[in-house]
């Protein structure tokens, strides 16, 4: 039976560099990874086929904007087929990056499926039996299907076969209002599909605050989504015409039908096959496995990092998060975990939707005092030459030197402009010190320094 150092169940963001960073420690790694294709869901079935997906239909809404800007321009249409196989192509190149990455690492690669025996020995499904002194589990999230009456019994589209469309749907009624589902929705809405989207809680994206989400919402009405908030679905029907949803929405009982259905009702942890309880880890109800600061489950050598441990569905802090398990497992000295006051958010809808650090929300259940300033887009220059008028940029800061705590884009070019605030959080920075910081005009980056002013302003004052 082969004996390792470091074993990471998964090969996606969080396992890979959990292992290439076990493997330069000088610790014998292994990864088992049983899936159809490597590579991970952010590159075979998330972040990079839907982006590339997002900003084709971008090009398309910008065009069909022509007469806005004075120009004169046939209408555009989307290609179905030609748009899949451009995003067949970017992302084979992706994948086929990864793959030489997990065949070439200095660690080894076995290709199965795991499940544990006991806390270090773990089955694989090609019979082999292996053991290892530290483990990390990195197996990621599948789609959830809640039980929404009649969903269950019902077919319907997930993120992974609206990915893969070659065909613009006629319609299509969204079930959901969380990143995939608005990313995707307007995604077909741009592409000439009739989008009804339908939302259990009172706003979309409702993990971010109202006033971002209300504004996103705002632009997906504008361009001809059908949306419901606050709903209670009562029941799904089909049959050869399509789906019908019924549900309330503010009292009254409404019936939307469309060719397609399509669940975006969120995702699971990926954990149920790993048989966990016979390694002793334990998980929350929904198969979330419980850590600690250092990404160790409630047996020490044993660790989760990505999707299936949380608290956040993002690539960056996987990676993070996979590293930091791999160091801790090497009994690497001086080490810090991950800092909660650096998480960094990104929603690709258009308006984006972007957050850094600790927002008001947060802030404010923890009785911490704060400053805060916005400034609108429809006020900025750069912004409405452009026709981009939706949203705000906010700055959050500590009262008395002006650190910064967090910042909350909505707008064009959000997830590209947060990042004026990675490195200064990080570092400390107050709002005196951005503002020593040249910014150029016209920019839609010197938005950011109207709240900082008016920060630095109200400090002043004092």
């Amino acid at each position: 039976m082969k004996t390792y150092d470091f074993l990471a169940i998964g090969g996606g963001s969080a396992g890979f560099n959990a292992a290439r960073v076990a493997a330069s420690l000088g610790l014998r790694t292994a990864i088992v990874d049983g899936a159809r294709e490597l590579g991970g869901l952010c590159i075979l079935r998330g972040c990079m086929p839907s982006k590339t997906l997002l900003y084709i239909a971008e090009v398309l809404h910008l065009a069909g904007k022509a007469k806005t800007f004075g120009l004169k321009i046939p209408p555009g249409r989307a290609d179905l087929r030609a748009i899949h196989a451009r995003k067949k192509r970017i992302i084979a190149e992706f994948a086929d990056s990864r793959v030489q990455q997990l065949k070439q690492g200095k660690f080894d690669l076995i290709r199965a499926h795991a499940r544990f025996l006991d806390a270090r020995t773990l089955l694989l499904s090609n019979g082999m039996k292996i053991r290892a002194k530290h483990i990390l589990i990195g197996t990621g999230s599948k789609v959830s299907v809640p039980p929404v009456p009649g969903l269950a019994g019902s077919k319907f589209w997930t993120s992974d076969e609206v990915l893969d469309l070659d065909f613009i749907p006629k319609s299509v009624i969204v079930l959901g209002g969380g990143i995939v589902a608005c990313e995707l929705a307007q995604f077909l809405a741009r592409i000439g599909t009739r989008v009804t989207l339908i939302q259990r809680s009172r706003n979309i994206l409702r993990d971010h605050s109202s006033e971002a989400s209300t504004v996103v919402q705002q632009a997906f009405v504008d361009e001809g989504i059908e949306l419901f908030a606050g709903t209670q679905v009562e029941g799904i029907t089909q049959d050869r015409r399509g789906t019908a949803v019924t549900f309330i929405h503010d009292g009254r009982r409404v019936t939307r039908r469309a060719a397609h259905l399509f669940n975006a009702l969120g995702r699971e942890p990926n954990t149920a096959p790993l048989n966990l309880a016979a390694a002793g880890v334990r998980t929350r109800p929904d198969g979330q496995i419980i850590i600690n600061r250092w990404q160790q489950t409630s047996v020490p050598h044993i660790y989760a990092a990505g999707d299936c441990s949380g608290p956040h569905e993002i690539v960056h802090l996987a990676i993070q998060q996979g590293e930091l398990a791999a160091r801790h497992a090497a009994g690497v000295k001086r080490l810090k975990p991950i800092d909660p006051g650096l998480l960094l958010n990104v929603v690709f809808t258009d308006p984006q939707l972007a957050t850094i650090g600790r927002l008001e929300r947060e802030l404010s259940e923890a009785g911490t005092p704060f400053l805060l300033a916005s400034y609108p887009f429809n006020d900025h220059g750069k912004s409405i030459l452009m026709d981009a008028n939706y949203g705000y940029v906010k700055v959050i800061a500590e009262p008395k030197r002006g650190r910064i705590l967090g910042a909350e884009i909505v707008g064009k070019d959000a997830g590209e402009l947060i990042h004026a605030f990675s490195g200064p959080l990080a570092m400390r920075a107050t709002v005196f010190d951005l503002l020593r910081a040249p910014w150029y005009h016209p920019t839609l980056a010197e938005i950011i320094t109207y709240p900082l002013e008016e920060i630095a302003d109200k400090i002043g004052a004092r």
